[in-house]
């Protein structure tokens, strides 16, 4: 049986430093200075894109999100030792790719977080991209797929930890 775009895509993909080595080097090179958030013509992952929700019609809009890596340090106790296990480093209260749709969310506060999928990452960075839709736009209201998003309990869904990632953290 012949292989379909999607599962080239999809192989190539699994393995993105053998497959796509120069390439990817090329692109954190253009996306190091660009913005934290930036919106994007067609998703770089079309095979993940159209896995997590995506359509190529109006109302879907797709944003680039770069996310320093590491957790957050936590304060130190202002008394007493430091003990090792204090919990001080390697303290992530959620995860990166919910915080790069959090950070979506605010650039982009009209429209809203459907999914998101990751990208690339560097040294520093990791690079996310989120899919966002218009619940305004009559695309959105007339399809039956995913005009449930227009419902008010949905509203800025991704700082209530509704998105698959917001749930993966929240042990859901």
């Amino acid at each position: 049986m012949s292989k379909g775009v999607y599962q080239f895509l999809r192989e190539a993909w699994k393995k993105p430093k053998e497959n796509l080595g120069e390439i990817l080097r090329e692109r954190f090179a253009k996306w190091r200075k660009q913005n934290v958030v930036v919106r994007i013509e067609k998703p770089t992952r079309l095979d993940r894109a159209r896995e997590v929700g995506y359509k190529a019609k109006l109302g879907y809009v797709i944003a680039r999100v770069r996310v320093k890596k590491g957790g957050r340090r936590r304060r130190k106790p202002e008394k007493g030792r430091n003990p090792r296990h204090a919990g001080l480093v390697h303290f992530t209260p959620k995860s990166l790719q919910w915080i790069a749709e959090e950070k979506a969310q605010r650039k982009f506060s009209n429209l809203e977080v459907l999914n998101s999928y990751w990208v690339g990452s560097d040294g520093v960075n990791d690079w996310y991209e989120v899919i966002m839709v218009d619940p305004n736009n009559p695309s959105i209201i007339n399809d039956p797929k995913v005009n449930w998003i227009r419902n008010p309990a949905n509203r800025r869904r991704v700082f209530h930890g509704l998105t698959s990632s917001g749930k993966k953290s929240r042990g859901l």
